[in-house]
């Protein structure tokens, strides 16, 4: 079990290297959820994630016959760079194994901070296996993405930033993928001040640590499903896991949807681009997965903003169907002239604008003298879809959502 003073140990050692990143005041989320929120921007920290602290200070724990030998580690993509960038700087050779399926962007930026990328697997563990592999082969020094007491200790300085920044928070919300990070932050805060409360965020396809916690045993999944891609692990660590028994308060889950939704919000309102696994904190708060009372200090710790840009374009619009500011709809017209027409005027009515409009007379599932038309529109909020269908079907239009 990690202490304070390895954490306290840990910031001394990544402070050249890591950012004290910044700890905002968000007026939309405290109008929002009734509480007093402030977000922890990880997405401002060099590499855009808090993996950096970690790695240095894991590498910076190494003995010269370690570093002459290299290291080796298996990541999605934010735990990559940070290995990188922190070997390089320590001039430590440095591969990283990443599934196959990594985000471009991830691959791209672990190659730029110097490491040699090798493409393996279809996820984390798969990519671990063969990390394995290559600290044996070639006598390197692994470098756990979560299951290390370095890692962890590394991780743990955003929890001193936290109370730094803001001594009375009452609590402080992390993702969890293999742990690492809450791990840290947790046994960094609880010791400080124990009467702030650490509730840890999982996606629903990725809910390791939350199974685990309700079977009282660390269990591995079958395979994992989700947008958030930096916290898409089958198991949560074994020492991360014992440090949750012991330090925090309680695991909940969110769906891909609440974190599409947590994604779309902090682009529009707040400015601030995060990735999947950055946005579980603020999808859990907004979606009350957990109890909090009126007035109370929450800080979602915003972890990291490395999103690629394919991925983003369909959160995105994933996030904007869920609320109601998107709408693609099917339905079938006659095949004659102004039946289009007389349709969109139910269009005009209700003022929606038409991204585009597909029109289908080879349609084999509508009669011959039919013609089958696809429309995306764009909405303003849930109740102006209601309204809007409602009225399509009042006029004898039988709508089919396609999204």
């Amino acid at each position: 079990m990690i202490e304070l003073a390895d954490v306290l140990e840990a910031q001394d050692r990544v402070r050249a290297t890591s950012r004290h990143t910044p700890l905002e005041y968000s007026h939309t989320y405290s109008s929002m959820t009734d509480a007093d929120v402030h977000l922890k921007l990880e997405t401002f920290q060099r590499t855009g994630s808090f993996k950096i602290r970690g790695a240095t200070n894991r590498v910076a724990t190494l003995s010269e016959a370690e570093k002459d030998a290299g290291v080796v580690t298996a990541s999605a993509g934010n735990h990559a760079q940070g290995v990188a960038l922190a070997a390089t700087r320590s001039g430590v050779d440095s591969t990283i194994v990443m599934p196959e399926h990594a985000p471009i962007s991830k691959v791209k930026a672990t190659r730029n901070y110097g490491a040699e990328v090798v493409l393996d697997g279809t996820d984390y563990n798969e990519a671990a296996q063969r990390a394995h592999e290559l600290e044996e082969t070639e006598d390197r020094t692994y470098v756990h993405a979560f299951d290390d007491e370095y890692v962890m200790a590394g991780q743990g300085t955003i929890g001193l930033e936290i109370l730094e920044d803001c001594p009375d928070v009452d609590t402080v919300v992390v993702p969890i993928g293999g742990g690492g990070l809450i791990s840290g932050v947790a046994a960094a805060i609880k010791e400080k001040r124990p009467e702030t409360r650490v509730i840890g965020v999982q996606a629903e396809g990725a809910s390791s640590a939350a199974t685990s916690l309700e079977k009282g045993e660390r269990i591995s999944l079958d395979g994992v499903d989700t947008i958030a891609d930096g916290i898409a692990t089958r198991s949560v660590g074994q020492k991360p896991f014992a440090h949750i028994q012991e330090y925090v308060d309680e695991v909940v889950t969110v769906s891909d949807s609440e974190i599409a939704v947590a994604i779309v919000y902090l682009l529009e309102r707040s400015k601030t681009l995060v990735e999947g696994a950055g946005a579980v904190p603020l999808a859990a708060l907004l979606f009350e997965h957990f109890e909090y009372d009126a007035g109370e200090t929450i800080v979602p710790i915003l972890s990291g903003g490395n999103v690629d840009l394919n991925t983003l374009t369909n959160i995105i619009v994933r996030g904007l169907v869920e609320t109601g500011r998107y709408l693609k709809i099917r339905t079938v017209l006659k095949d004659r002239p102004g039946a289009l027409e007389k349709l969109l005027e139910i269009f005009t009515e209700y003022q929606v604008n038409i991204y585009a409009i597909h029109h289908d007379r080879t349609s084999r599932e509508v009669e011959m003298s039919d013609t089958e038309v696809e429309i995306e529109l764009e909405m303003r909020g849930p109740d102006h879809v209601d309204a809007f269908l409602e009225s399509l079907r009042e006029e004898g239009y039988v709508v089919d959502i396609l999204a």
